[in-house]
């Protein structure tokens, strides 16, 4: 399974940029995206970025992996998990619109 990381590009350069993300920066190559202007929010799988994303898109894959994180340490509770999920946390679950029962 691959994990993209969320990483903001610091420097640009072409093809390339110095990227920081979870607490550490490392050389992205940007080749899949296109070159990006610092302060750009990337998701990056194996020192690849795939995806450009919003920040409110970046906080929330930092926010559940943190929540991964907490609930492999076995550290976490409901309380913790939850805050980290605010889009999910007090929403009803729903079925996709493929498995609902049509009304007869």
């Amino acid at each position: 399974m691959c994990i993209g990381l969320p990483m903001k590009v610091v420097e640009a350069s072409p093809g390339h940029a110095l990227c920081e993300g979870l607490g550490e920066r490392r050389q992205i190559d940007m080749r899949l995206v296109g070159d990006q202007p610092p302060g750009t929010w990337v998701l990056v799988f194996l020192d690849a970025a795939r995806e450009v994303v919003t920040e409110a898109e970046a906080t929330l894959v930092a926010q559940a992996l943190e929540a991964l994180n907490l609930a492999i340490d076995g550290a976490a509770s409901t309380t913790d998990i939850d805050r980290l999920f605010p889009d999910l946390a007090r929403r009803e679950p729903e079925l996709p619109p493929h498995l609902r029962k049509e009304p007869a």
